[in-house]
C-alpha cells in the first residue's frame, strides 16, 4: 500500500518535504514543498526546467516533472520538520530515459523477470576538512599510518556519532564506523538491502554527511583524490544476488564459497569494467586516486588492473567470505544510482553470456603485477573511460538512451579540464 504523504506529515510532524531528484553528475536537485501542496505534487510531480540541472536538455524542451517516492521518505533527523523524498523524471508522461534513479529502477525489474533481485551495501569514505578545502580540518591528525586512529576518530566524536545515531533512527542498522587510511578520512558503514534502497540511503548519506559537518562548522567531501599524497575515497560495493530468500551466489561446493553464477556475474562485470569506470569513476580527480603514485601510509588501497582474488585488497574485485564480492573500483564520487545500475547491467550479461572472469590472481598486485602477463588495466583518464563506454555493446545495450546523454556531457567537462592551463605545464614547458 503507498504511503500517504499527506497524513505521514500530520502523523510526524513533517512541515515541508524536499522533492529530490539526482542528476547525471550526482548533483541533488530538489524543491521545497509545504505539506500542504503534498497531495497535488505527489500526484503530478513537482517541476524543473531540465536543461538548468545536468540532463542532455535544451531551454525549448518541455518541463521535467518529479515523481516523489513515498516509499523512500526519510524524515531528517536534524531537522525532522522536513521530509526527503527520492523522485523519478518524467516528461510528458513518459520516463526520463537518462534519470539515473529511473534507469536503475529498469535494469532492477529486467532482472526480476528473471526472479533475481541484487542486493548491496556500499562503504562510504569521505574526508572532514576545512571550510575552505585547503587541509584535513584536524590539525592533529598527521600519522603516516593514521588508519583506525582511535585518537583521531574521538576528535571528531560529535560528528561521527551524530551521523551514526541518525542512521539508527532510521534503521539503517549501523555497524562500524572508522577512521580511514589518509588524514581526515572517514568511513561508515550500514546493513545492505535492495539496490534500489541502498542506492536511495547512498545519496541520502552524502546529503546528510555534508549537512551534519556543516552544523559543526567542518565539511565533508566525497571528492576522490582531495589531497595529492593522501590515500584517496573510495566507495566499494559488496554485491550479492538473490532469488527469493536464497542467496544465488552462495554454494558451500564452490571455490571460495560462490557459485557458478557468482563467477558469471563476476565475469560480466569484469568484462566491462573499462566502460563501467566512466559510471563509478565519473570525474578528472577519480583518476588521480586509481592511477597515483604510493601515498604515505605506505599504499593506494586502489585498484589499477582488472582483476579479481580471494581476501586480498590489492585487486578490483574481492572476495571476502562466502556468498558476496567487493568491487573495489568505485569511488566517493559515483552516482549512486549509476553504480548500482553500472553493476546490475555487467552481471546480467555475465550471467547470460556465461562469462568466465579466467583464474584469481592471489598476488599482490601492487608489488607483483608486473610479472602477469595479459592483465588488462583500467583507463588512465576520464577520457579514455568515456571512449570505452561509448564503445561498449553491452552498456550501450543494457543503459541504452542514457550512454549517449552521459557521454555527451562528461566529454564536455573532460574538455573544459583540458582547456584548463596549469602552473605545472608552464614550469616544465615554458623554456622547451
Amino acid at each position: 500500500m503507498t504511503l500517504d504523504l499527506e497524513a505521514a506529515a500530520k502523523e510526524r510532524g513533517i512541515a515541508y518535504f524536499l522533492i529530490s531528484y539526482t542528476d547525471l553528475f550526482d548533483t541533488q536537485r530538489a524543491k521545497l514543498v509545504p505539506a500542504s501542496a503534498i497531495r497535488a505534487m505527489a500526484r503530478d510531480g513537482a517541476g524543473f526546467a531540465g536543461f538548468a540541472s545536468w540532463l542532455d536538455m535544451t531551454p525549448a524542451d518541455p518541463d521535467v516533472f518529479a515523481l516523489p517516492d513515498p516509499a523512500g521518505l526519510i524524515q531528517l533527523p536534524w531537522k525532522p520538520e522536513v521530509g526527503w523524498l527520492p523522485a523519478d523524471l518524467t516528461m510528458e508522461g513518459k520516463p526520463v530515459a537518462q534519470g539515473p534513479r529511473n534507469l536503475l529502477k529498469s535494469l532492477i525489474a529486467e532482472a526480476a523477470r528473471d526472479g533475481l533481485q541484487m542486493k548491496t551495501g556500499v562503504e562510504c569514505e569521505f574526508f572532514l576538512i576545512t571550510p575552505d578545502g585547503s587541509s584535513p580540518a584536524d590539525m592533529a591528525d598527521r600519522q603516516p599510518k593514521p588508519c583506525y586512529d582511535q585518537s583521531a576518530l574521538m576528535r571528531r566524536y560529535d560528528v561521527i556519532t551524530e551521523i551514526c545515531d541518525a542512521m539508527l533512527k532510521l534503521g539503517w542498522a549501523p555497524y562500524q564506523n572508522d577512521h580511514e587510511d589518509a588524514n581526515g578520512q572517514f568511513e561508515m558503514n550500514w546493513a545492505y538491502d535492495d539496490a534500489l534502497v541502498t542506492a536511495d540511503r547512498h545519496a541520502f548519506f552524502k546529503f546528510m554527511a555534508r549537512s551534519i559537518a556543516e552544523k559543526h562548522g567542518l565539511r565533508a567531501t566525497f571528492m576522490p583524490k582531495p589531497f595529492a599524497e593522501l590515500t584517496g575515497s573510495g566507495c566499494h560495493a559488496h554485491v550479492s544476488l538473490w532469488r527469493g530468500d536464497t542467496n544465488v551466489f552462495s554454494d558451500p561446493e564452490g571455490e571460495l564459497g560462490l557459485s557458478r553464477e557468482a563467477y558469471r556475474f563476476i565475469g560480466g562485470v569484469m568484462h566491462s569494467a573499462r566502460g563501467l569506470a566512466a559510471l563509478t569513476n565519473p570525474t578528472v580527480n577519480s583518476y588521480k586516486r586509481l592511477n597515483s603514485a604510493t601515498t604515505t601510509s605506505g599504499a593506494t588501497w586502489s585498484p589499477n588492473t582488472i582483476t579479481y582474488a580471494g581476501n586480498n585488497r590489492t585487486h578490483m574485485i574481492r572476495i571476502p567470505e562466502a556468498g558476496r564480492f567487493e568491487f573495489r573500483l568505485a569511488d566517493g564520487a559515483a552516482n549512486p544510482y549509476l553504480l548500482q545500475a553500472g553493476l546490475l547491467a555487467a552481471g546480467l550479461d555475465g550471467l547470460r553470456q556465461e562469462r568466465d572472469p579466467g583464474p584469481r590472481l592471489d598476488l599482490n598486485m601492487y608489488t607483483h603485477g608486473h610479472m602477469v602477463e595479459g592483465v588488462k588495466r583500467l583507463p588512465l583518464n576520464l577520457l579514455d573511460a568515456l571512449r570505452a563506454l561509448e564503445a561498449s555493446p553491452v552498456l550501450s545495450e543494457a543503459l541504452g538512451a542514457f550512454v549517449p546523454s552521459y557521454v555527451k556531457l562528461k566529454t564536455q567537462e573532460w574538455e573544459s579540464y583540458a582547456r584548463h592551463l596549469t602552473q605545472w605545464e608552464r614550469d616544465t614547458t615554458l623554456d622547451c
